[in-house]
C-alpha cells in the first residue's frame, strides 16, 4: 500500500496507513503515551552522555553535580515549556486552570524549556560555586537527543504538521484537514537533532571548544534558532500566530533573540577563554 501510493508522485501518503499510535502501551487501565516515552528518553540518554563528557579532563563539574542538575533541569523542562506554550501560543488555558496540568496531552514549548534549563543551571552552579557558562556548554551538546525523541513524537501523535504542499512525500494528517503536508516533524528532527548533534560531538571531541566558555552553547543557539526559523516556513503555525504585526511567526519570533544570543558567544568566547582547573578528571587544561 505505501509502496504504491509512494510510486504515484501525485498521490499523498495518508498518515493512517503508517498504522502509527500516539499510545506506546495500553493496559486498559493505564496507557503509556510515545510523548511521555520521549521525554523520558531524552533525559535519561542525556544524563548519560553529560557523564561521558564530564570524564575528560577539564570538566566544570564532578558526577555528584550532574545528577543533581539532571533533578532541576526536568523540573525546568517541564515548567518552563509548559508556562511558556501557555503564555505564548494557548493564553486562552489560563481561564481554565485545570488545562494546565494536563501534560500528556501536549503542549510544550522549547524554548521555554531552554529557559528553565538555563535557570536550573545558574541556580546549581551559585549553589555550588561553579562556572554556569561552561556547564551551559555541557548541557547544550546533550539537548539534541530530547529534540530528536521529541520531535518524533510529535510526527507519531500526528500533531504539529506542516504547510499544504505537493511534494511527493507530503502527507495528510488527521487532524490537519484533508490536504498534503510537509512532515515538518521529521525535518525539524533531522536539523535540531540529527544535524545539532554532529556539529557539537565534532566541536567537543575534535575540537577545543569546550576550553572557550559559551561557544558550544553559543553554537547549539544559532544554530537551532536559524534552523527553526528556516523550517517556520514548512511547518504549519499555531493559529492565529501565523503572521505577526511584525511579518513573522511566533516561532520564528521567539528564535530571533536565540540567533542573536548565539552569534555573540560565538564571537566573544575566545577572550574568555582561561586556565581550567579540573572538578572532574585529574588534569589541567590551559
Amino acid at each position: 500500500m505505501i509502496l504504491t501510493l509512494l510510486a504515484d508522485a501525485t498521490a499523498a501518503l495518508h498518515f493512517d496507513s503508517l498504522g502509527l499510535s500516539p499510545i506506546a502501551l495500553d493496559l486498559g487501565f493505564f496507557q503509556i503515551k510515545w510523548y511521555s516515552l520521549a521525554y523520558i528518553a531524552g533525559i535519561i540518554i542525556g544524563w548519560w552522555y553529560l557523564l561521558k563528557l564530564l570524564d575528560k579532563p577539564g570538566a566544570p563539574m564532578a558526577r555528584r553535580h550532574a545528577d543533581d542538575l539532571i533533578f532541576y533541569a526536568t523540573i525546568g523542562i517541564i515548567a518552563g515549556g509548559r508556562i511558556a506554550y501557555i503564555l505564548f501560543y494557548k493564553p486562552e488555558i489560563l481561564a481554565d486552570p485545570i488545562q494546565i496540568l494536563k501534560l500528556w496531552e501536549g503542549g510544550m514549548s522549547f524554548h521555554g524549556g531552554v529557559i528553565g534549563v538555563s535557570l536550573a543551571i545558574v541556580y546549581l552552579a551559585r549553589k555550588n560555586g561553579l562556572n554556569w557558562l561552561r556547564i551551559h556548554d555541557y548541557v547544550a551538546c546533550c539537548v539534541p537527543f530530547g529534540l530528536f525523541f521529541g520531535r518524533l513524537a510529535n510526527f507519531v501523535n500526528g500533531e504539529l504538521w506542516g504547510r499544504p504542499t505537493d511534494v511527493p512525500w507530503a502527507i495528510v494528517f488527521p487532524r490537519g484537514g484533508d490536504v498534503a503536508r510537509h512532515p515538518s516533524q521529521l525535518y525539524e528532527a533531522g536539523v535540531e537533532g540529527v544535524f545539532l548533534f554532529a556539529v557539537l560531538w565534532f566541536l567537543f571531541w575534535r575540537t577545543d571548544a569546550r576550553y572557550q566558555p559559551g561557544k558550544l552553547v553559543g553554537t547549539f543557539l544559532l544554530i537551532y534558532g536559524a534552523g527553526r526559523f528556516v523550517i517556520e516556513h514548512f511547518r504549519q503555525p499555531d493559529e492565529g500566530l501565523e503572521h505577526l504585526w511584525w511579518g513573522l511567526s511566533m516561532g520564528q519570533t521567539l528564535c530571533v533573540p536565540m540567533v542573536l544570543g548565539g552569534l555573540y558567544l560565538i564571537a566573544t568566547a575566545k577572550r574568555r577563554r582561561v586556565r581550567v582547573e579540573p572538578v572532574a578528571g585529574d588534569q589541567s587544561v590551559a
